[in-house]
């Protein structure tokens, strides 16, 4: 139930009622307590429903906000009867105007629709029209549609017909010039006209006319005849004239005739005609199938020798074939380094005329054809052949094959280092990478490096360093063996380097690791039968051995030819899932080599043979310095009393055993392996000195001197030819004599700091040091608080009154 008030604002009744109580209360008493409950009352009667737009609780909110329970700001309430009066006339303006406008807007949009209504009307009505005219077209059009397909069909095939005859002409026309040009002597212009036959020709593969095809090629076949055998016999008569083929070296071979004016004439010649020859290079590829050895060799694709190469190689093959195939005593299977060499001098003896004669020939014409790589090329496809009928025969005898394939490896180093040769073309290692002849010869290598390790080991001098007498030579100390073995790898890793694919050099890797993991375990069965002797000088060769074979191992690892069969086989392993994610990042990111595993496991022997001997001669130590520990330092003479400090008598054992098993196997051990021998051996009698010597023991003033005499004095200064700093490597030692030497005042001093430590906790007054800013003071680092306390306990030079 709403009242309106004279303002125009509807309030309800429970509202008015709230609102009259509180001015009432207020006017009464401002200030008395009942009066604020009274106001809380009518605050709270007006209640928010949060479903619905509530206008009295948002009166209710707005005169809060403006009035709120200050009484003076009643005074307000005529200026917002004002201002609520002001926006209500606007408010009711606005609504005026907004329902005037929206008639008109209402009214012009269904105007606009119905207009739009007839429009739609109207096009639909023409769309029909149109829609029967073009079917009434098209069946009136039919029959001239019809008779049109016919007619078009009958111009296309003649079209079909005339092209045809275009062709049959322009074949012919070109058939003619030739025969004009031959009969005018003109060849150059009949080879060129040749060539643009054998395009076309080229050009018309795709046609199904198999008898045009049949007729274009026909004539090209017999025009290239007759010009290659005319170009061909000119061509062989002016190599004849140069004395070609060269069977001696370049410095004397003679070029030219006996009048040395017909000279330039003959190479003028020799242009021309190997340019004329080069233009039927098109069609002579188009009629001459090329001889391919078995698919099983793998061969990389290469283009055929060109035209005036083959013919110059002719003479050539002709001796290559009379010389080493058939019944010729030069045929022999034991000797393929005859026709390897043959090859090789042949090569070596036509490069010079080749690079100045030939090359500019070809440069001139346009060619990117290397004369001399051509030429090597060609020969070297008979030696392809010649391996490929040969190596069958030598499979199941060892010392023939492997013979065979040093001599293949000797010709392709040559091949490749002196005349040139690219990895692109086929090569002999093609023919090695033949299943069958890849797996026998992996399996001939490592028969033959096996006995090789065998005759290594058994040796007389195995362990013996061939640069011993050497001191700028022999710092890693390696034994004969070792330096032997890891030559054997790289001639090895020579030998397949060179192979046409990742796959195969990956399984030679393998085969690499193998051998390392064997000679590995051989060392290892060798070392036990020397274990007894861990300082003789054999179990220190064995022991560079594997140091150096580790060492030569990580530094191939970062050999790009490694790094590139570390990247082909995270390839391979990535295609057949072979490793887990982490091995492959690790691989991927070079965390890792191929030769890891081997690295590790040499590394492990490494430190176990190092363990064997630093336990040896600390058990030495030990037994040296049972005199040691029994001393008296309890009762011993102050420095004062004694007029020079001198070494105590019973340390001397344990010094003397300690230079001399470290003389001993510094000149018997390599520098870094004899570096980490004496920094373990230093830490081990560190602590024994420090736990057996120092915590078992009492010292008086004098005791802790001579202690610490021993020591820095001489213990130290056996360690100082190998570091500047010894007593680094001593901490325990050092620092136990830093505490035991204190005077007695920093002595009392420092257990009373300790003692406060131990007793505070970690609560300290910050003005006071902590005990490790104390110890660090006075150079003590590496023991701890208990440590120290334990070392002041063990001091017996305390004044009697005090702590």
């Amino acid at each position: 139930m709403t009242s309106r008030d004279p303002d125009g604002w509807d309030r309800p009744v429970g509202n008015n009622k709230s609102l009259n109580t509180q001015n009432t209360v207020n006017y009464t008493s401002p200030a008395g307590d009942e009066n604020m409950a009274a106001i809380n009352v009518g605050r709270e009667q007006v209640t928010r429903d949060p479903d619905r737009c509530d206008i009295p609780y948002s009166v209710a909110e707005y005169v809060e906000r403006e009035v709120g329970t200050d009484l003076n700001c009643l005074k307000k309430l005529g200026k917002l009867i004002e201002e609520l009066s002001e926006n209500k006339k606007q408010l009711e303006e606005q609504v005026l105007t907004v329902s005037s406008e929206v008639p008109k807007r209402i009214q012009n949009a269904l105007k606009n629709a119905e207009d739009s209504k007839k429009s739609l009307s109207q096009l639909l009505g023409e769309e029909t029209v149109l829609f029967d005219s073009i079917n009434s077209h098209l069946l009136t059009a039919q029959p001239w549609m019809e008779d049109l397909g016919v007619l078009i069909s009958q111009i296309e095939e003649v079209e079909r017909h005339l092209a045809y005859l275009k062709w049959i002409s322009q074949i012919e026309e070109l058939s003619d010039n030739i025969q004009q040009y031959l009969m005018t002597n003109n060849v150059p212009e009949a080879a060129t006209t040749l060539a643009s036959m054998a395009e076309l020709d080229i050009k018309l593969q795709e046609s199904s006319c198999s008898h045009l095809l049949t007729f274009v090629r026909s004539t090209v076949k017999f025009w290239h005849k007759i010009l290659k055998d005319k170009l061909s016999s000119d061509f062989e008569e002016i190599l004849t004239h140069l004395h070609w083929p060269f069977v001696g070296p370049p410095q004397s071979q003679v070029f030219g005739l006996a009048a040395p004016a017909n000279v330039p004439e003959i190479y003028n010649n020799l242009e021309t005609l190997f340019s004329q020859l080069l233009k039927l290079q098109t069609s002579d590829e188009l009629l001459t199938k090329p001889k391919q050895l078995p698919e099983k060799y793998s061969l990389p694709p290469s283009p055929p020798v060109i035209l005036p190469m083959q013919i110059m190689l002719n003479p050539l093959q002709k001796r290559f074939k009379y010389h080493f195939t058939g019944n010729r005593q030069t045929n022999v299977l034991s000797k393929p380094e005859w026709y390897l060499t043959q090859v090789l001098m042949w090569i070596g003896n036509h490069a010079k005329f080749l690079d100045d004669k030939i090359q500019p020939i070809l440069d001139k014409a346009g060619s990117s054809v290397n004369a001399r790589l051509e030429f090597s090329r060609a020969l070297v496809m008979l030696i392809l052949e010649k391996l490929a009928a040969d190596i069958v025969c030598l499979l199941y005898d060892d010392n023939l094959f492997c013979h065979l394939v040093d001599e293949v490896l000797l010709f392709e180093r040559e091949l490749y280092a002196t005349h040139g040769y690219l990895s692109s073309v086929p090569s002999c290692m093609h023919i090695l990478s033949e299943e069958t002849c890849f797996q026998r010869w992996l399996t001939v290598e490592r028969k033959f490096a096996l006995q090789k390790m065998d005759s290594i080991l058994s040796s007389e001098a195995a362990w013996v360093s061939q640069y011993k007498d050497i001191t700028d030579v022999d710092e890693m100390k390696v034994p004969d063996c070792a330096e032997t073995f890891t030559t054997l790898l790289q001639v090895i890793t020579d030998r397949y380097k060179n192979l046409p694919t990742a796959s195969r050099k990956l399984q030679f890797l393998e085969l690499q690791k193998d051998l390392v993991d064997d000679f590995r375990i051989r060392l290892t069965q060798v070392m036990k039968e020397e274990t007894r002797a861990s300082l003789a000088f054999r179990y220190c060769a064995i022991l560079n051995a594997v140091n150096y074979i580790g060492t030569v191992l990580a530094d191939w690892a970062d050999n790009v030819f490694f790094l590139e069969l570390q990247q082909a086989a995270l390839e391979i392993c990535a295609d057949s899932n072979a490793l887990s994610k982490l091995q492959l990042g690790q691989l991927a990111c070079m965390e890792s080599s191929v030769f890891d595993d081997m690295i590790n496991l040499l590394e492990r022997l490494k430190h176990d043979m190092l363990t064997r001997q630093v336990d040896h001669v600390f058990r030495e130590v030990k037994d040296a310095a049972k005199l040691y520990k029994k001393e008296r330092w309890l009762s011993l003479p102050s420095q004062a009393e004694q007029a020079v400090m001198s070494l105590s008598s019973t340390a001397c054992p344990l010094l003397l055993t300690l230079r001399d098993r470290l003389l001993q196997l510094e000149q018997q051990l390599c520098c870094s392996l004899f570096k980490i021998f004496w920094q373990m051996l230093a830490e081990k009698v560190d602590m024994f000195i420090y736990q057996e010597v120092i915590l078992a023991n009492h010292f008086n003033e004098g005791g802790a001197v001579q202690l610490q005499f021993d020591m820095t004095r001489n213990l130290f200064p056996l360690f100082s030819h190998y570091c500047k700093r010894p007593e680094n490597y001593f901490k325990h030692i050092k620092e136990a004599c830093i505490i035991l030497n204190l005077n007695v005042g920093s002595a009392l001093l420092l257990k009373d700091a300790l003692h406060s430590a131990s007793e505070n906790g970690t609560i300290l007054d910050p003005n006071q040091p902590s005990a490790t800013a104390v110890l660090n003071e006075l150079g003590v680092y590496k023991l701890a608080q208990q440590d120290v306390e334990i070392l002041l306990n063990l001091r017996t030079n305390w004044p009697n009154i005090g702590k």
